[in-house]
């Protein structure tokens, strides 16, 4: 964890009167953060953080539950975070280039994907659009199911 992301992390969790009671939360991809440390989950009591919504909200992180146990499982786990990798696109944009976007897919999203998206958010997705008309004009369907750029890792 960065020096200045401890800092900022440790000023937050000082303000009492308006952090929830049962604290914050640190997400594994933590770093320092303009206005909010990104990675955090800074819960309120009758109180709204500006700086801390819509920092990196969401970021790609996930925990979901298998049936797998741990003898289910090598003991190197790397042939297996290797294919994860290989099949979901992340990471950090080559300069703002979308041609070399590694966090986006190369060339159009699968199409299980976009199947996915028609049938379960595109209705919603349409609403949102309506009431903000400058949402999904970027790059929206080479980023779909993906971990998208920046920090963000499997």
């Amino acid at each position: 964890l960065e020096r200045q992301a401890e800092e900022q992390l440790r000023k937050t969790a000082r303000l009492k009167e308006v952090i929830h009671p049962r604290g914050m939360a640190v997400m594994p991809d933590c770093h320092w953060g303009i206005g909010a440390t990104v990675g955090s989950v800074i819960p309120t009591t009758d109180a709204i953080i500006p700086a801390a919504v819509g920092v990196d909200i969401g970021c790609g992180m996930i925990a979901v539950k298998t049936s797998l146990t741990s003898s289910d499982l090598p003991d190197n786990l790397r042939k297996i975070r290797t294919a994860i990798e290989a099949a979901i696109p992340h990471g950090r944009t080559a300069g703002g280039s979308a041609k070399e976007d590694v966090g986006a897919w190369r060339h159009g999203a699968p199409d299980f994907v976009l199947q996915r998206f028609r049938d379960e958010l595109a209705h919603e997705f349409r609403a949102l659009k309506a009431r903000h008309p400058r949402i999904g004009q970027g790059n929206l369907e080479n980023h779909l199911g993906t971990l998208g750029t920046g920090n963000h890792f499997i």
